[in-house]
């Protein structure tokens, strides 16, 4: 190991504790850190003087197989260290200037909706994509929700961490409420709404982590695909549909 990937790793180290001691995000964390990785290897773990023309083409070459996302995220994560870590003034690479694109997600129809809860066969995933849409929920603020969460008397549901590190409260709609309390029967977890799969339901009341994102993911998209629905999903949707439960 060479003295320069020898310091990389400590400063690596605390770059993780600084981002972690201003309160970001856990995938904001992640891409900041996966940033960090990618442009040490690319330099050599040679980073903490990094010139305006080194910079240019390491963001040029990462435009050719990357997204406009992922070059604004290195820049915030490159420029994050430099200010903790480095404690190095960072002047603005003014050569990035991601453009800018405003893109509205296909909408998803009632009678869509109802076909991809009909086609998702595995219960946690058909209750879970049901809540999301009921509520308008991003899948992060799903898979985080608990039973705590849920207040039946004011049928709404406190929504924790949400974009911008912001709590929000979120109507309940009676039929999601019927359906949450009988998925709840089924798993009788004490804390979580969503348990882990890792056990089976048998084992769900143990849990102490909620369902795979990934695995959330790849179902919701195979269902779609079952179901002839080609449209980009977006994040959040609210409709009324009939409980799977």
């Amino acid at each position: 190991m060479t003295s320069s990937e020898t310091e990389f790793k400590q400063n690596y180290q605390t770059h993780l504790k600084h981002l972690k001691l201003k309160g970001l995000q856990p995938k904001t964390i992640e891409a900041y850190s996966r940033a960090m990785r990618r442009i040490s290897t690319y330099f050599d773990y040679h980073i903490n003087d990094l010139s305006e023309p080194q910079l240019t083409d390491y963001f040029s070459d990462l435009l050719e197989s990357h997204s406009w996302s992922s070059v604004k995220l290195d820049l915030y994560g490159l420029k994050f260290f430099y200010s903790y870590v480095l404690n190095k003034p960072w002047s603005e690479l003014k050569l990035i200037k991601p453009p800018r694109a405003q893109r509205l997600p296909d909408i998803v129809t009632v009678e869509e909706a109802r076909r991809l809860f009909t086609m998702t066969h595995t219960l946690s995933y058909r209750v879970f994509f049901f809540t999301l849409y009921s509520l308008g929920l991003r899948l992060g603020e799903g898979l985080r929700l608990t039973v705590a969460d849920i207040d039946a008397e004011r049928q709404r549901v406190h929504i924790r961490d949400a974009k911008g590190n912001k709590d929000r409260l979120v109507p309940l709609p009676t039929a999601t409420l019927v359906c949450l309390r009988r998925f709840w029967q089924v798993h009788r977890n004490p804390v979580l709404l969503f348990p882990n799969r890792h056990g089976g339901l048998k084992s769900a009341h143990l849990a102490t982590t909620p369902l795979d994102r990934g695995g959330v993911q790849a179902t919701l998209r195979q269902v779609a695909q079952d179901c002839g629905i080609k449209k980009r999903l977006p994040r959040t949707v609210c409709v009324t549909a009939t409980p799977p439960i």
